[in-house]
């Protein structure tokens, strides 16, 4: 059957999501990372997002729970903080705050090294999974009949039936396959310039009464800065200022000044009155960039790519965690289809894998086109979309029912063609008339 031995290529969350949903169709699963791993739940070097503020979107809840049952349960009861996305969590935008809704979506929020810390626990109760850190990648090993394994940089060859590279956006599969003679597929690149500073802070109770979340989003093309307060396990705040084309905070002045210059004055009063518990740690991000793997006519055997080394996302959408679960649920699928991890079931697994990456790709392209600065090619159309989509979030402030199916697609549970409904682009027409554009 070809399932004796599967290797993932990177200990993040898309390696992690990857590597459980190997553990029931191989006899043995290694993960191999470059860094030391850290016993606790603490950032480090290999994920330098890993001390900003992270979400999963419904849809990615949904994912991880599958993977892992039970384990929205085990992050609460370690201290994350549930919340229902329209109720609890205090949206400022187009100048004025939403008012509280019910979505239906019940999230959970936490620091980046406590899901991870969590996802490895979990994944190591298996028997037949290994986590080897300090190990780095030379190449690929194989020929043009496809991948059989890895060949580590001290010259230790790993022999494997499927090979996953999950080393996110710095992947270097494109070396990795052309030194094989196989053909490494196009990638679009959204150039936007967006980055963040973050800082932690003491949670101390009643301090949001608004809810449980606040989230301000820039009104383009004029506004470009963000502002987020997220509460994190161990009673402690993630505030996180950032924007795009340069407009973020880059040390600790600037994240003060931002802050007050913010539409709304959350994140300056948390500044003022809370307790600093970090300094203030800033990331960069310059594009958005995605690869067609799904339009290779010709893809090793024993290969597959997942998470960031597939799609890298704007951060500021929270898309990126979520596309790697429903990646692993993907590879799931497909290798329960497939008799053995060939050819076919690579190339049946990059089809689920822009299917998967169609929608919030072009969410995600589209609110960077706002802003007249972003460089990239255009998905078709998306002039007239964002007219519509700006008049969707318009009517979304006091409409319910908008509201409700806005989110939902957001968090991809449903698809976009929800918002073209008829009677949806009715309420659509209705309310952005009736507000104060």
């Amino acid at each position: 059957m070809g399932r004796s031995h599967a290797v993932v290529i990177g200990a993040s969350v898309a390696g992690l999501t990857a590597a459980q949903a190997l553990a029931s169709r191989f006899d043995r699963v290694t993960v191999l990372d470059r860094d030391i791993l850290p016993d606790n739940p603490v950032p480090r070097r290999g994920v330098p997002q890993g001390h900003h503020p992270h979400v999963l979107l419904a849809s990615g809840q949904a994912a991880l729970d599958e993977l892992f049952p039970g384990v929205k349960e085990e992050l609460v009861a370690g201290g994350a903080v549930p919340f229902e996305a329209g109720r609890d969590m205090c949206i400022h935008r187009f100048g004025v705050v939403w008012p509280p809704a019910d979505t239906g979506l019940h999230l959970v929020s936490f620091s980046r090294p406590f899901l991870e810390t969590t996802l490895r626990g979990r994944l190591l109760a298996h028997p037949n999974v290994s986590i080897r850190d300090g190990v780095a990648i030379a190449a690929l090993t194989g020929s043009s009949l496809g991948v059989t394994g890895v060949r580590l940089d001290d010259g230790e060859t790993l022999a494997a039936n499927l090979v996953v590279d999950a080393t996110g956006r710095g992947s270097r599969s494109d070396r990795w396959l052309a030194n094989l003679d196989f053909p490494v597929p196009e990638a679009a690149e959204v150039k936007i310039g967006v980055g963040y500073s973050t800082r932690v802070f003491r949670r101390e109770p009643g301090f949001l009464p608004e809810g449980v979340c606040v989230f301000i989003l820039p009104t383009p093309p004029r506004g470009r800065r963000a502002g987020l307060i997220l509460p994190i396990e161990g009673d402690r705040w993630l505030v996180s200022i950032g924007g795009w084309h340069g407009q973020f905070p880059k040390d600790e002045a600037e994240f003060q000044r931002f802050a007050k210059e913010l539409p709304y004055p959350a994140i300056a009063d948390l500044l003022r009155d809370g307790e600093p518990l970090s300094e203030v740690v800033s990331y960069g991000f310059p594009s958005s960039r995605r690869r067609y793997f799904e339009k290779l006519r010709l893809v090793p055997g024993g290969f597959v790519t997942t998470g960031d080394a597939v799609c890298s996302f704007n951060p500021i959408y929270g898309q990126g965690m979520t596309c790697a679960a429903l990646d692993a649920l993907a590879l799931g699928r497909m290798l329960d289809k497939h008799s053995s991890a060939d050819a076919a079931m690579a190339r049946d697994y990059y089809r689920e894998v822009g299917s998967i990456l169609a929608t919030p790709w072009r969410f995600a392209a589209g609110g960077d086109f706002a802003f007249p600065e972003t460089q990239g090619p255009r998905p078709p159309g998306i002039a007239l979309l964002n007219r519509y989509s700006r008049r969707v979030q318009l009517a979304a402030r006091y409409d319910p029912v908008v509201r409700r199916v806005f989110s939902s697609v957001q968090h991809l549970v449903i698809p976009p063609s929800a918002l073209f409904q008829p009677s949806i682009v009715a309420k659509v027409v209705r309310g952005s008339r009736s507000v104060n554009e």
